[in-house]
């Protein structure tokens, strides 16, 4: 690939950056409880389904309970990001295509018999 298709590979790559839209890290998890029932026992009883959002902040696992819109909107964000950190990866991939081809590299020595 040339240098020119590179560059051009490039832009779009960061015309689809800009167009991302609200972004967030982390997880979302379903989640449900299955309990005794008191009124039929034998039987059990299943509670939710409850969604929980994981994330890291400074180095510490973070857990917010959501409501069942918030977590498809957090899923949808979190998804986002994950397509913003692809896109950023193959960035950096013509970035060094494109370093490699603009500037000069360490002339090599002769070697000595």
């Amino acid at each position: 690939m040339g240098l020119a298709q590179l560059e051009k590979k490039y832009q779009r790559l960061a015309a689809r950056l800009a167009n991302l839209k609200i972004m967030a890290q982390g997880t979302i998890t379903e989640r449900t409880i299955e309990r005794d029932s008191a009124a039929e026992p034998g039987k059990k009883k299943v509670y939710g389904p409850y969604y929980q959002w994981t994330f890291k902040d400074k180095g510490k696992t973070v857990t917010v309970n959501l409501a069942s819109k918030q977590a498809q909107a957090y899923q949808r964000a979190i998804e986002e990001h994950r397509k913003m950190e692809g896109i950023v990866e193959e960035m950096l991939i013509v970035s060094l295509e494109i370093l490699g081809m603009k500037t000069d590299g360490v002339t090599r020595r002769k070697r000595r018999k």
